[in-house]
């Protein structure tokens, strides 16, 4: 019988976790509880053998933990398998490991080049945004990059980007010699309503899955240019009973992989929520 008991961001873990394969060594940025969420998800289940690369001490991990907004720098810290310095991350872990990769774009268009440093006029930006930190680096050679959209729209899928921060897809060889570009571009990306690869004319974003409750046309409505479309485009299949489980009573039982798919008011109240359930945790007065 199918699962109907889920929520969109377990949606997203789950496929997140699907993309991982027993071997990996995976890397996850800051504030990104959805990818480590999917990541510990598929530690549980079919990648026992995985491996995390972490920002948080320059660490690397095998083993894993529920997620945390106030315990996580202990974990990494406290279970590495190995400290790392930021030269040996830049120069040895990332183009030599190559660790698979999802990362949050502000914009991507069509070809999977992505902002994530301003909104307008670099010069005189509506607003400035986060940084790319490693993306223009790692994107121009890394095979692994994946990206994930916790709130798909037209605003963050546009036809132009105001700024390139992270490579695409560049099928015009010319273009990549002067670039220096290897990186065959994003692999995969999944959003709140659907998941899509780059497999469509000159590496286009192509719809794979539309999410329970989601058609084609509301996907193609809610992205700023034409998505290419699978021939067997479906359904994206439900997560188990058993996946489910795990996210809610075992990788995060707090719940915070919901602050990247809520905005406003409704992350705020949430935010509390979990802040006041980590206070009454023993050890944590």
């Amino acid at each position: 019988m199918e699962l109907t008991d889920y929520t969109v961001d377990e949606l997203i873990c789950t496929c997140i976790a699907h993309q991982v394969e027993d071997g990996d060594l995976v890397a996850q940025g800051l504030a990104t509880p959805l990818v480590l969420a999917g990541y510990m998800l598929a530690k549980r289940t079919h990648a026992p053998g995985l491996f995390f690369a972490s920002a948080v001490g320059n660490t690397v991990c095998a083993d894993w933990a529920p997620l945390s907004l106030s315990n996580m720098e202990a974990f990494w810290l406290g279970r590495a398998v190995r400290f790392l310095t930021f030269t040996e991350i830049i120069c040895e872990l990332l183009p030599v490991g190559q660790p698979k990769e999802f990362f949050r774009p502000a914009q991507v268009d069509a070809y999977g080049h992505t902002n994530n440093v301003v909104f307008g006029d670099y010069r005189r930006p509506r607003l400035r945004l986060p940084g790319a930190g490693g993306i223009p680096d790692v994107t121009t050679y890394s095979p692994r990059v994946y990206l994930y959209v916790p709130r798909h729209g037209r605003a963050t899928f546009v036809p132009k980007l105001d700024f390139r921060s992270g490579v695409g897809v560049i099928a015009d060889e010319a273009e990549r010699r002067k670039l220096s570009v290897t990186s065959p571009g994003p692999r995969y990306l999944v959003s709140d309503l659907g998941t899509c690869d780059f497999a469509g004319p000159g590496g286009r974003m192509r719809l794979l899955t539309y999410h329970r409750g989601v058609s084609v046309e509301h996907v193609q409505a809610r992205t700023g240019f034409p998505l290419a479309i699978a021939p067997d485009v479906h359904e994206t299949p439900s997560p188990t009973a058993e996946e489910v489980r795990l996210l809610r009573e075992e990788i995060d039982p707090l719940g915070i992989r919901q602050l990247e798919t809520l905005s406003g008011m409704a992350r705020w109240q949430k935010l509390q929520e979990i802040i006041s359930q980590e206070n009454r945790k023993p050890g944590n007065q």
